[in-house]
């Protein structure tokens, strides 16, 4: 007796705390009441602009030819942002990413072409390259106090005569390895392809049914079984409908075929997983967003912010280091100006419009994903319609804009509700 009633008792408790469908709803608006809108904006521009454009060219833009050139193109931008949110977290800012990237595959390429070394050896060589130019510029922002915009504008200019010095200018380095071109050309076997749609559907739907069973035996409050299928299930029908794509052939001659998931997609998980990881799972991304809310409370939380900064430079740069192997495989060379154009910009752009905030402590991986993916519509889509790079920008610096300044009323918002 003594013992059956508490147990009633914390079933009973556990039944009420469980929020179905409505109640999701009203919790996720309140959140959004709270200045917590997260990735809904660009999730809601990504949906606007797929549904603008696949009525303006239907012919083009919803085929799986240009669907697998929206990811392998958007692809390598997406990586650097996803390095750049680490720092942005911190509330820095890193504008030597992209010229990193051009270094990071020069070295790349020169080591495969002008000394032949093994494939592995050049990526590896491709990626301390990023490594050290992460930590140099980690030691510089913490030791020195000089302010990073200051300190990754200065590596930018130096790493273009690096770029020079090991290119030539006006000269490139062709990457003629079958290993590191497949990488961003290759893809998956059909069957390889619906294993992957498998496997992320099938991790999704047992991450989210674990996490709803510990809160429940904590007594916090979680989701239905209704609402957490439902989330399964929209995610299988996305998934599934683009796995679907992709595996048509999408070939313009007749005699040769070309399907399946680009390989880059695998790459991609790796990354945002991992990645991932690392901010939520283990204490180094709790002290990185205890940094971002406030440096000097984490400071006096016994928090080694020096180090944890270093550590988030080299991130980020060993991110751009991971581009300039994509950027290579894709282009089949490495030219001085690889990484130096608008490639930082819209890698930045990306992490803002995917939902990371510019002044640190709130983002994710996954909004890098989402921003790359909305830059990379905007770019493929206006080009379809056969509009000029100039409205491409222009528009391109419009959402950005829009992104931002959502970024600062919610961040108000938030500060209001405290």
């Amino acid at each position: 007796m003594t013992t059956t009633a508490p147990a009633v008792a914390t079933a009973e408790s556990a039944q009420a705390q469980e929020l179905g469908v409505v109640d999701s709803l009203k919790a996720y608006r309140d959140k959004l009441r709270g200045g917590d809108v997260g990735s809904l904006p660009a999730v809601l521009g990504l949906i606007v602009l797929f549904v603008i454009f696949s009525a303006l060219r239907p012919d083009t833009f919803k085929t799986a030819a240009n669907f697998a050139n929206l990811i392998n193109q958007g692809v390598a931008v997406t990586t650097i942002s996803m390095g750049l949110i680490f720092v942005l977290l911190l509330g820095e800012i890193d504008l030597s990413a992209g010229v990193t990237a051009g270094t990071c595959g020069a070295v790349m390429g020169w080591t495969l072409f002008n000394h032949h070394w093994p494939w592995w050896a050049g990526i590896l060589a491709c990626l301390l390259t990023g490594a050290v130019i992460g930590l140099f510029i980690g030691l510089v922002v913490t030791r020195l106090g000089i302010p990073s915009f200051v300190v990754t504008l200065a590596t930018f200019l130096s790493l273009q005569g690096v770029m020079l010095a090991i290119i030539g200018e006006g000269g490139t380095v062709p990457i003629t390895d079958k290993q590191v071109l497949a990488i961003n050309n290759n893809n998956l076997p059909i069957w390889a392809g619906w294993l992957l749609f498998a496997v992320c559907v099938g991790g999704y739907a047992l991450l989210g049914y674990s996490r709803m069973i510990s809160r429940r035996r904590s007594g916090l409050a979680t989701q239905s079984v209704l609402v957490w299928g439902l989330k399964s299930l929209i995610l299988a029908v996305l998934l599934g409908y683009a796995t679907y794509i992709l595996n048509k052939d999408r070939s313009f001659n007749k005699a040769v075929t070309i399907q399946g998931v680009p390989q880059v997609v695998v790459l991609m998980l790796v990354l945002l997983l991992g990645l991932t990881f690392l901010l939520v799972r283990l204490p180094f991304g709790r002290h990185v967003y205890a940094i971002g809310g406030n440096a000097e409370a984490a400071r006096r939380a016994g928090i080694n912010v020096k180090l944890v900064k270093t550590i988030c430079f080299m991130i980020c740069s060993t991110m751009a280091g991971v581009a300039g192997i994509l950027y290579a495989s894709r282009n089949n060379s490495i030219s001085p100006t690889t990484g130096t154009g608008t490639d930082l910009l819209l890698a930045v752009g990306a992490a803002v419009i995917g939902g990371c905030s510019l002044f640190g402590g709130k983002g994710r991986v996954i909004d890098a994903v989402i921003g790359g993916l909305v830059v990379a519509v905007i770019s493929n889509g206006m080009l379809l319609l056969g509009l000029k790079a100039a409205w491409v920008y222009i528009f391109t610096g419009l959402v950005l804009l829009v992104a931002a300044t959502v970024d600062a009323l919610s961040r108000r918002r938030a500060a209001a509700a405290g």
